[in-house]
C-alpha cells in the first residue's frame, strides 16, 4: 500500500460526514461568507458527470449546503486530497467545476433565471513542502496581450496546507485534532486527542467518525509513533482509549529509553570537544527545551553547576519523564536532598 492510498482513504472517510466539513469551514476557512451557510443543511451529492480520471478522486465528497437564510443555493464543495504537489491543479478544478456545473443544469437542478451556484473548491494538502503551485488558474498562462487577457479562464482554489497550520492556531474542533494526530510524535499526544475526541463525539450522529478515527489511527498513526508490538484493527475509539491506557506505560518506557540512549549519544558526542560532563548536560537541556520550550535561568544555572557525569546522565531519564517543567524541577530538588 502506498504512502499516499491510506491518506486519501481516510481522509474521504472523514470528510464524508458533515461534522467534519462544519470544522474544516468554519475553524480554517477565513471568508466573511461562512457566517451566511446553514451548516444543519449540508448534504452531501452525487453526480454521474465525472470523467473515469477524476472519479476515483472526487465522486464522493461533494456537498450543497443552504446560503444565507432567506435565500437556498447551491454552495458546493469539492475536497482534493493529496500528499504531493500538482502545478495544474487548478486547471484540473476549472474542468471539474465546469462538469458540475454542466451536470447541474442538464438535470434540470438549475434554471436560467436562477443562475449558476458558487462553488468553493477546497484542497486539503498534507505534503512534506509548503504548497506552491498556483491557486489562480489564471497564472498557469503564458504572457499575453492584454487584450487577450480578458478572454482567459479565471478561477481560485482554497489550500489547507496542514503542515503550515501553526500550533497555536489548532483549537478543540474535529480538523484541528485531525491535525494534532497528524503531529503526534509519541504515544501520550495520541491519547490526549484520543480522549479529547471521545468527550466531542458521544452522540450517537457521530458513530462513523468514531469508527473513521479508530480505523485511521490503527492503520496509519499509532505506526508512525514508534509503536512495535501488534496493533489491532480498531472499530471505535473506546477500543484504541482501552488499548493505549493498558499499553501506554510500556510504550512511555521504551520511549524513554530510546531517548535517554540518543540523548547520552549526543552528550558523549559533543563531550568530545567540551567535556563529557558539559556535553551530557547540555543534552540534558536540549531534551527540556524540545518538550516545554524555553528554560528557566535558575535550571540551567544548575545543570552547569554539575561537574559529575554520572550524575548527569541519572537527570536525563528524569528531563525525559516528567510532565511539566516544574515537574522536572520538583525531581531536581528531590535528587538534591
Amino acid at each position: 500500500m502506498s504512502e499516499r492510498f491510506p491518506h486519501d482513504a481516510a481522509y474521504k472517510d472523514f470528510f464524508s460526514d458533515p461534522a467534519m466539513v462544519e470544522s474544516l469551514r468554519r475553524d480554517f476557512v477565513p471568508e466573511d461568507f461562512i457566517q451566511d451557510l446553514d451548516f444543519p443543511t449540508l448534504e452531501r451529492c452525487f453526480g454521474s458527470y465525472v470523467t473515469d480520471d477524476l472519479r476515483e478522486r472526487h465522486d464522493d465528497i461533494i456537498w450543497r449546503i443552504s446560503w444565507k437564510k432567506d435565500k437556498w443555493c447551491y454552495a458546493v464543495l469539492i475536497f482534493e486530497f493529496q500528499s504531493s504537489q500538482d502545478h495544474w491543479m487548478a486547471l484540473r478544478i476549472l474542468s471539474y467545476t465546469a462538469l458540475l456545473l454542466l451536470d447541474l443544469v442538464k438535470s434540470g437542478k438549475v434554471r436560467e433565471q436562477d443562475g449558476l451556484p458558487p462553488v468553493f473548491p477546497i484542497v486539503v494538502y498534507n505534503g512534506n513542502k509548503p504548497w506552491k503551485a498556483p491557486q489562480e488558474v489564471a497564472e498557469l498562462f503564458s504572457p499575453m496581450p492584454h487584450g487577450l487577457r480578458r478572454y482567459r479562464p479565471s478561477q481560485k482554489h482554497f489550500i489547507l496546507d496542514e503542515g503550515r497550520v501553526p500550533d497555536d492556531a489548532l483549537n478543540e474542533g474535529l480538523v484541528a485534532q485531525l491535525l494534532r494526530l497528524e503531529r503526534a510524535g509519541d504515544v501520550l499526544e495520541v491519547q490526549r486527542v484520543v480522549k479529547h475526541l471521545l468527550d466531542a463525539l458521544r452522540a450517537p450522529q457521530y458513530l462513523h467518525l468514531r469508527r473513521a478515527f479508530a480505523v485511521w489511527l490503527g492503520r496509519v498513526v499509532l505506526k508512525r509513533t514508534g509503536i512495535t508490538q501488534h496493533i489491532p484493527e480498531f472499530n471505535d475509539l473506546q477500543e484504541v482509549d482501552s488499548m493505549l491506557e493498558e499499553r501506554a506505560s510500556q510504550w512511555r518506557e521504551e520511549q524513554i529509553q530510546k531517548g535517554v540512549l540518543l540523548g547520552e549519544a549526543r552528550g558523549e558526542a559533543r563531550g568530545i570537544s567540551i567535556g563529557e560532563a558539559r556535553g551530557i548536560s547540555l543534552a540534558v537541556q536540549d531534551t527540556l527545551k524540545d518538550r516545554f520550550g524555553n528554560i528557566p535561568p535558575a535550571v540551567e544555572t544548575f545543570l552547569a553547576a554539575i561537574t559529575d557525569s554520572a550524575t548527569l546522565r541519572k537527570l536525563l531519564p528524569l528531563a525525559y519523564r516528567a510532565e511539566s517543567m516544574q515537574a522536572f524541577m520538583d525531581g531536581l530538588r528531590r535528587h538534591g536532598n
